[in-house]
């Protein structure tokens, strides 16, 4: 049975797909075609319900809670990892105000945090994740979010951290942060869902195990990434909550959810988040 399955190039996604995709662990029977996208694409995909299994932003997963349900499996939690507010020279949070800033994605978790860290931030302008640097450089914005491996580089281009988006998470909470998930489609048969989560559980297991024999899959899709950055964007984002949840990471991805409700970010919904649930 062939099923599409939807992940970004980023270092963090091409590292626990590799297995799965490449047919190196034992797939119970499954072939997975993989559907390649910058994530807000695939939130959007999501919408439509177009692929049975897809990566998606927490942010966006709450806009079609309705179609996806998540796996245990593949997600993206972890501390000092969240998105990073930044701007051309030093800037304080009260200087942010109305003030336009780069944001990579509507329906990106970066802009969701953004939504609740800094609520009276409404002028935002959407790019590409990977021109937010570039935008702030040359003015077009005051302000920028970024995210996955511009962590790394925005201190580097001259730019300056206003707020850690993570941070503020983790200080409210003392949870990891939530930012992204492989989600399953809820009409799908039970004992299918089950299945996919095993096999991503595994492609996960078998990228810790195997972590060089993943760097050629992964630098084919971020060929201006140097290796190291590469490696550290892995380790940031994949984390002992991707291969599995666990407890204290459905507590967190709960918690997420239950602010975002009582601020009215997302829709409400009365379904189960959980796979099993």
């Amino acid at each position: 049975m062939k099923i599409s399955v939807g992940f970004s190039p980023c270092p963090n996604d091409t590292f626990i797909f590799n297995a799965m995709v490449h047919g190196k662990i034992d797939t119970e029977g499954l072939t997975f075609e993989p559907v390649m996208a910058d994530v807000e694409a695939l939130n959007r995909m999501a919408f439509e319900g177009q692929l049975p299994v897809t990566k998606l932003s927490f942010h966006a997963w709450g806009h079609c809670l309705d179609r996806y349900v998540l796996l245990d499996a593949g997600s993206a939690l972890g501390n000092n990892c969240g998105p990073l507010l930044i701007s051309r020279r030093p800037a304080a949070l009260d200087e942010v105000a109305d003030r336009p800033i780069a944001i990579p994605g509507r329906y990106t978790t970066a802009n969701f945090l953004l939504s609740l860290a800094l609520p009276q931030a409404r002028n935002r302008k959407e790019y590409v994740f990977s021109e937010i640097e570039d935008a702030v450089l040359a003015g077009e914005v005051d302000f920028g979010l970024i995210i996955h491996e511009n962590r790394f580089t925005y201190r580097q281009k001259g730019l300056h951290k206003v707020i850690d988006l993570g941070e503020f998470w983790e200080r409210r909470t003392g949870m990891p942060i939530p930012l992204g998930g492989i989600m399953v489609r809820r009409d799908l048969p039970k004992g299918l869902q089950a299945k996919i989560n095993r096999v991503m559980r595994r492609s996960v297991e078998w990228a810790f195990a195997h972590p060089e024999e993943t760097m050629p899959f992964v630098r084919a899709h971020a060929q201006e990434m140097e290796d190291e950055v590469m490696k550290r964007h892995i380790g940031l984002y994949v984390t002992e909550y991707t291969r599995d949840l666990g407890d204290k990471g459905r507590t967190a991805v709960q918690e997420l959810f239950d602010r975002a409700w009582q601020l009215g970010v997302i829709p409400p919904f009365d379904g189960p988040l959980f796979l099993g649930g």
